[in-house]
């Protein structure tokens, strides 16, 4: 079956991305880490892409809603390797797929936008005038 919008991911590739985000999820909630940069850190998976292939998937984390450092994202790419037999474990996949680590800028970009919005500048914009009504 052809896909109409062929960019899109598949429902396959969503339904698998999901299960990996919960493993990781699940994983950050034990918070079994031996490396230094990630000692006593909350990691939050807010989404995980994977590619056609299922070989690669991108993770986009933050630390409990702020955003994680360069020492931070850089342990995470260290512990990759336990990551990914983590997920081996619980995902059934023909391969583990490879993780790639990117900072969760969702947060910050609502409150850019909430920030936006309740300009006075726009929020005149926004309410209706009685005319119009």
């Amino acid at each position: 079956m052809k896909r109409s919008n062929p960019s899109a991911p598949s429902q396959r590739m969503l339904r698998v991305a999901e299960e990996i985000r919960h493993t990781l999820a699940a994983v950050f909630a034990r918070e079994e880490f031996r490396d230094p940069d990630l000692h006593d850190l909350r990691v939050t998976v807010a989404e995980v892409r994977a590619s056609p292939d299922l070989k690669h998937v991108t993770a986009f984390v933050s630390a409990l809603g702020k955003e994680l450092t360069k020492e931070q994202l850089a342990g995470l790419r260290r512990v990759s390797p336990f990551l990914r037999r983590e997920i081996a474990r619980s995902v059934t996949l023909r391969y583990a797929p490879e993780l790639h680590f990117q900072p969760d800028a969702a947060l910050e970009y609502a409150t850019h936008i909430n920030e936006v919005m309740n300009r006075p500048e726009v929020a005149r914009d926004l309410v209706p005038k009685k005319d119009e009504a």
